[in-house]
């Protein structure tokens, strides 16, 4: 097998500990940085509905705790998504574990590369979760909303370009109550140098969304 020198930004990324570290826990972005060749691929929207009416509480909170993250995702939908990569994933240090949680995956089995983030972020009422939800998908126009993840969910795909090495990656935001679960799920073909589809992206990161959200509402609640 011929040896294939990777982009220097890959280079860094296959050391998940040390960049994810370096990024002071933001997870929205994938190997890559951004450039201005970024293609914003759009899922299809659906309305969301907004007939709750406010509480009457001054705040409300469900969940006191993040889940083990490493355990929220099957270890089949581990091997689906990302071929090759341990299952039992690696847990990324946090100053405070009841608040917020990461664990990741990442392989490269022959020329294909994956990786995948799972983070769970536990604030203090559904009101200051509402919040956070809001900014981040107000940063990340283009998407589109996932019916049927908890409260309200929002998926985006995008398509970055290193050293002429396509990278596509895709995140889903899920509230739910006073959690917020977060996705990040990309992959890139280093020998024909394109990326996967976006519907393969877009459906993978939803699929361990899925999971991680059924492990956020599955464990004890405050």
């Amino acid at each position: 097998m011929r040896s294939l020198p990777l982009p220097l930004a890959l280079t860094a990324r296959l050391s998940p500990v040390v960049v994810l570290a370096a990024a002071g826990w933001s997870l929205t972005s994938g190997p890559f940085a951004p450039t201005s060749a970024a293609e914003h691929e759009p899922t299809q929207k659906t309305p969301t509905s907004s007939s709750s009416a406010p509480s009457s509480t001054a705040e409300s909170k469900s969940y006191a705790s993040a889940p083990a993250p490493c355990a929220s995702v099957a270890a089949t939908t581990v091997k689906s998504l990302v071929p090759g990569a341990k299952t039992a994933g690696k847990e990324i240090p946090s100053t405070d574990t009841k608040v917020r949680r990461t664990c990741s995956w990442n392989a490269l089995k022959g020329y294909d590369y994956r990786w995948l983030d799972v983070s769970f972020e536990i604030t203090d009422s559904d009101e200051a979760a509402q919040k956070a939800y809001k900014e981040r998908v107000t940063e990340k126009s283009g998407g589109g909303d996932v019916p049927g993840l908890g409260d309200t969910a929002y998926s985006i795909v995008n398509l970055t370009t290193e050293d002429k090495q396509q990278t596509r990656e895709g995140e889903v935001i899920v509230r739910a109550s006073n959690a917020l679960v977060v996705i990040t799920y990309n992959g890139s073909d280093f020998e024909s140098k394109k990326a996967p589809g976006t519907d393969e992206i877009n459906k993978g990161a939803i699929k361990a969304a899925k999971d991680a959200v059924a492990a956020l509402e599955g464990g004890q609640k405050g």
